[in-house]
């Protein structure tokens, strides 16, 4: 049986892995739970899977659960806070960690998880954006096991040899046979959109994904293509590729979720319905299979599949994280700090859907002026780097020089 930490146990992945563990509860125990400030939903988790601990991400919602779950015969321990969000990740009871934390609030909690060695399965992208070949040196150093949730990336997994799949971060795709790494998206809800009216986008709209469930934060990525943009810096250290080996298709039906493209002209795809379900349960299960709940496609259903060139001037994000993807750490760790404060602006309705990524852009090009290669070879410096990188696009945004 394996033992569980749930990072993010209150969110839209957290609602997935739950959706595998119940159809598996003979394999699976729920050893700690992770959330943020859904005190309600945290007390709904914890009644039903009955967990040792909870942790909630402040002193405040940590006191509501344990008064929410006053007079219940349970007997859980609820912390709060990023030490104990990291203790969870490395609790010696544990084998398996979902890090599933959005943003970069989950690096902390997801580094410990991996310097204990556990089965990482990775939701948190923001991890090998912020960190990339510190987490990868640190997965191999404590010996963890690194599995892909997101849908593309796990699909790559899928479709790559054994011997790539067992050596993540450090794998050879032209010693196995492999020309091209073909990662899909489904373009957001706006890909046929004039572009002269993304100005006028609402919170509301850019959160309609057409095939997706997902949080508002992703969403709104996705809608941007930022979400594809991080993927492809995250692809780039699992798969450990060289940038004329990845490219990025879009594909509106989201059938196939990604694809392997072999030397021979042989292309490997991984296909099935849009539910993040079953990722979560080759990562849960893996080398084995179990039942996701998720029902097979029908391929008299599935209609025509269809493929696009990404349009730079409809998806300005995108362009960013891919050269920012090559242009060093510094500058894929600024991109997304940046990113997540405009992000949480437009969805506060503070800045227009466009002007994120004019954000990004500035807050972007004003650290690697100023710091040039820098130094992020620790998660202090890291870290450092995230505020300083927040604070620019704080300031970004109140002078309004977009």
């Amino acid at each position: 049986m394996r033992k569980l930490t749930i990072l993010g146990a209150t969110g839209s992945i957290g609602d997935s892995t739950f959706k595998v563990l119940e159809q598996n509860r003979e394999h699976y125990s729920v050893v700690a739970l992770v959330a943020g400030h859904n005190v309600e939903k945290m007390r709904q988790l914890c009644l039903k899977w009955k967990p040792q601990y909870a942790v909630m991400a402040s002193d405040d919602a940590a006191r509501a659960l344990k008064l929410a779950l006053a007079g219940e015969s349970l007997t859980i321990d609820v912390l709060s806070g990023v030490d104990a969000m990291c203790q969870m990740a490395a609790l010696e009871d544990v084998d398996t960690v979902m890090a599933a934390i959005v943003g970069a609030a989950g690096l902390l909690p997801t580094m410990a998880a991996v310097k204990a060695g556990k089965r990482v399965l990775l939701a948190n992208k923001e991890a090998l954006v912020m960190s990339g070949q510190l987490f990868i040196d640190a997965v191999a150093k404590y010996g963890a096991e690194l599995m892909p949730v997101d849908s593309e990336h796990n699909a790559i997994f899928q479709c790559l040899p054994v011997e790539a799949q067992t050596e993540l971060g450090r794998c050879d795709l032209e010693k196995q046979g492999i020309s091209h790494i073909l990662l899909t998206g489904s373009g957001g809800p706006f890909r046929y959109s004039d572009i002269a009216s993304l100005e006028q986008v609402t919170p509301e709209q850019a959160i309609a994904h057409p095939n997706w469930s997902m949080g508002p934060k992703i969403s709104v990525d996705s809608a941007t293509m930022m979400n594809k943009g991080l993927e492809f810096i995250e692809a780039k250290w699992l798969f450990n590729t060289r940038r004329e080996q990845l490219k990025v298709l879009i594909h509106p039906q989201s059938v196939i979720h990604s694809m392997v493209q072999y030397r021979d002209g042989s292309v490997l795809a991984q296909m099935g319905e849009p539910d993040m379900a079953t990722p979560i349960a080759l990562t849960l299960s893996y080398p084995e299979r179990i039942t996701a709940g998720v029902a097979p496609l029908d391929f008299t259903q599935v209609g025509e599949l269809t493929f696009l060139q990404p349009d730079y001037e409809r998806y300005p994000c995108l362009k960013l994280a891919i050269d920012a993807c090559f242009e060093g750490q510094h500058a894929t760790t600024a991109l997304n700090a940046a990113n997540e404060v405009a992000v949480q602006a437009f969805l506060d309705r503070k800045l227009a859907f466009t002007d994120i990524a004019r954000i990004n852009e500035q807050v972007t090009e004003r650290i690697c002026a100023s710091r040039g290669q820098g130094q992020c070879d620790s998660l202090e410096s890291i870290l450092e780097l995230d505020s300083m990188a927040r604070a620019f696009a704080i300031e970004t945004m109140n002078g309004r020089t977009l």
